[in-house]
């Protein structure tokens, strides 16, 4: 098969235009992408770098032919003669049977059979290619990863020859270390597959070759988004804890030495990677998750690292992250967490003093937990409007009891000193609204006891909602009311600051003398009556049943106003349109859209017809609620569509709607029973933090929860503050019988009586004592306190 010499520089010319039409192409789509960033950039210019240096083959080669056609001419040839490996590489044809590219060497390594392998390092030799080469590369992806990608019962014979390969060449450590470069994977690194290929062997053999152990796979796949992802915190470390493999976390942290302090691009150590991987409600990762994240605790303090105290890039540890994620399981854990061995027990969160059967009284340490610190746990969960299951979470202990505790100090104390203020104010702006004055605002200030007490009532009403708008102003900044959130969080904060925004309107039109200044202030008037209910929270029962009347009002009775008032709207328009205008008589004036507004003294009473939509309208609600009349039935146009319309309407809205919300809101009595009291415990623990945010500094220290307990061996060793919680545990008192204090050690505890008193005496306090002990169980066990509320 001959080939003219003229063909072969048309194929260099068409090879010369491919080459620059592929750039082109490459470059358009990168610029067209989301992004052209640096790393695009240097990726571009290799494969430039690539195809230019095809062509210069390929032009050397053309080069060639033209010099021996030339020579041939020259010695009196006739016959043209072709360069048959240029021939086979423009058609794709390997030039020679043994050539390797990367898509071949893929597909050896991916079978697993080393003999497919055998004279890859001869080829290798010959032509002075690498494995490493960007022509062994797929967008990064080497062989050697290839083949990890390609394991058959966890092994892989070809990665062991790939290895021993690559290090007879001397470019051992860009080969065992070269990343995906695509933004997807970008990042991933052969140990990153190893690990995920649940293969412990392999990493340490990539360790051994000099593995990069803290390589970063940052791409969009490893980062947490609303797509398809893994997030595991980058890390090969971090990899290893998040998919449950201990062995692999042992040996990277005890032999390979990682540091698990290091962060990723979110500031996230492998125990905020642990926190985030975490389920809200499984048993079995929740299970693997914390004994993991206690394993690399432990391992970390040998090292004498404190990884706990680490924060990200938001600012969050470990257990703040839990909470602000709603990670019930793990933030319990953190909690409670307890270790009984004495070179770890200073790792512990709680520590168990006494037990009695049962019951345990133990110390949890307040450290991060207590609304005293800024950006504490409790502030976390309770104006965390975004976290759906943060009421449960405030159930956990030492959170609920300690919720009790400031309830007790001085926040229930000061919420009815508020009620009984907002009482004093709410009776004054009654009385003053109740003697308002006739005539046009602003009115004279009358010299008399009356006139002095009617604009000091005035001044009161004003100081007072002006407080509420501030206040309400603030409130709504710390916690960014959402309407999802409203039935959890409650609304009243910003029902006092619209109570606020009316009183002050009212005030700014009764400054500028105008009479509608008094439809605000009726309106500002009825909603703070309305504002009561808020100061339910204080009672249990009062305060769930506030929370139904909310729930109800959110869900129920808004969705059933929204079709009403579609109805009721569409059948007004309907009848107003099909009516006829009665003619009028003796009438000197129209009027026609004064339904709603009063009648000047020399204006004739007309009775409004069913012309008038507005009439109209509050005729059909009168249907709705059973008080309509049909006395207007004479002025209808067709007879048969006038009742058609009424009667739809009515079996629309009295039938159907009516009996409709009636049903839901029955529903939504049974279904949220079980939550009311939740939520009300939340919306009460909004109320106690509020107010000790307004409390002096000095006040807030006095009223802290807790006590200072040295838990070290040695004194101020170990330092800090507890809170004392007793729990009853029916699960694991009967495996729990170490000796660990022979008494409670109460500080409330009354003293024995004497060694000389009459031994009657002693039997009778313990009976009475037996008695009240009896009757205080009773009592908390009513109000579901702790020894009540554990899980049995």
């Amino acid at each position: 098969m001959n080939m003219h010499l003229e063909e072969i520089i048309t194929a260099h010319s068409q090879l010369h235009y491919c080459v620059r039409d592929k750039l082109a192409l490459s470059y358009t789509q990168k610029k067209r992408g989301l992004g052209f960033d640096q790393s695009d950039k240097d990726n571009l210019e290799e494969e430039e770098l690539f195809l230019s240096t095809e062509a210069k083959a390929q032009h050397e080669e053309v080069r060639e032919v033209w010099h021996l056609h030339a020579d041939r001419r020259q010695n009196g040839g006739g016959q043209n003669i072709y360069n048959a490996n240029f021939y086979k590489m423009m058609h794709n044809i390997d030039t020679d049977s043994r050539t390797i590219n990367y898509s071949r060497l893929f597909e050896d390594v991916a079978s697993g059979d080393i003999k497919r392998l055998e004279g890859l390092y001869q080829y290798l030799q010959d032509t002075g290619k690498k494995l490493s080469d960007t022509l062994y590369q797929s967008e990064g992806k080497t062989a050697l990863m290839k083949a990890l990608l390609h394991l058959r019962d966890n092994k892989n014979d070809t990665v062991e020859v790939l290895l021993d390969i690559s290090e007879k060449q001397g470019d051992i450590d860009q080969f065992v270390n070269a990343a995906y470069n695509n933004k997807y994977y970008n990042g991933q690194t052969a140990l990153h597959i190893a690990i995920e290929r649940r293969s412990l062997p392999y990493v340490k053999l990539l360790v051994s070759k000099g593995a990069n152990i803290h390589a970063k796979a940052d791409g969009k796949f490893f980062q947490p988004h609303d797509g398809p992802n893994f997030y595991f915190g980058e890390l090969p470390l971090s990899l290893a804890a998040c998919t449950n493999q201990a062995d692999i976390v042992d040996f990277l942290m005890e032999k390979a030495k990682a540091d698990p302090k290091l962060t990723d691009t979110h500031g996230n150590t492998v125990l905020h990677a642990l926190v985030v991987v975490a389920a809200v409600k499984c048993e079995d990762n929740t299970e693997f998750v914390t004994s993991m994240y206690d394993r690399i605790l432990k391992i970390s303090d040998q090292l004498h690292l404190k990884l706990e105290d680490i924060k990200n890039k938001m600012g969050l540890t470990p257990l703040k992250l839990a909470a602000k994620t709603g990670k019930i399981g793990i933030f319990s854990h953190i909690l409670k967490r307890e270790f009984h061995n004495s070179h770890t027990k200073h790792l512990s969160r709680k520590f168990t003093e006494w037990v009695y059967g049962p019951v345990h009284s133990s110390l949890y340490d307040l450290a991060s937990v207590d609304s005293c610190e800024d950006g504490s746990v409790m502030e976390i969960l309770i104006y965390g409007s975004d976290i759906p299951n943060r009421h449960e979470m405030l159930e956990t202990e030492p959170v609920s009891q300690m919720l009790e505790q400031k309830w007790k100090k001085f926040a229930g104390g000061m919420f009815v000193l508020n009620f009984l203020f907002y009482v004093a104010y709410l009776i004054i702006f009654t009385i003053v609204s109740y003697n308002k004055r006739d005539g046009n605002p602003p009115f004279q200030t009358e010299h008399t006891i009356k006139g002095y007490l009617y604009v000091s009532g005035q001044l009161v009403t004003l100081l007072a909602n002006i407080y509420f708008f501030f206040i309400g102003i603030i409130d709504m900044r710390r916690k960014r009311p959402k309407l999802k959130t409203l039935l959890i969080d409650g609304y009243y904060e910003i029902l006092f600051f619209v109570q606020g925004v009316l009183f002050l309107v009212t005030t700014a039109l009764y400054v500028l003398g105008r009479h509608e200044y008094l439809g605000f202030m009726v309106m500002c008037l009825a909603l703070s009556w309305v504002n009561v209910l808020y100061f339910s929270r204080g009672d249990r029962h009062m305060g769930i049943y506030s929370v139904m009347i909310q729930k109800m009002i959110l869900s129920d009775i808004l969705r059933f106003l929204f079709v009403y008032v579609v109805f009721l709207f569409g059948f007004s328009a309907a009848v107003v349109t099909l009516l006829i205008e009665p003619p009028v008589k003796n009438i000197t004036q129209s009027s026609k859209g004064r339904i709603f507004s009063p009648v000047s003294p020399d204006e004739p009473c007309v009775k409004p017809t069913f012309r008038n939509i507005s009439y109209t309208t509050l005729q059909l609600f009168k249907f709705t609620i059973g008080m309509g009349d049909m006395e207007f039935t004479e002025d209808y146009q067709y007879r048969e569509v006038f009742y058609i319309l009424l009667i739809g309407y009515i079996i629309l809205t009295y039938i159907l709607l009516l009996n409709m919300l009636i049903a839901l809101m029955n529903r939504t009595v049974e279904r949220i029973t079980k939550d009311s009291a939740s939520i009300w415990k939340l919306q009460r623990a909004i109320t106690i933090l509020d107010m000790e945010k307004r409390l002096p500094a000095s006040l807030r220290r006095s009223f802290r929860c807790g006590v200072q307990k040295e838990l070290g061996p040695a004194v101020g060793d170990d330092c800090r503050q507890c809170l004392r919680v007793e729990e009853v545990n029916w699960n694991k008192w009967n495996i729990n019988l170490s000796k660990i204090n022979e008494d409670p050690g109460c500080w409330d505890r009354s003293p024995q009586p004497a060694s000389d008193a009459p031994l009657h005496t002693a039997n009778t306090w313990r009976s009475r004592r037996g008695i009240f002990s009896g009757r205080r169980q009773r009592r908390q066990s009513t109000e579901m306190t702790p020894l009540s509320s554990m899980p049995v």
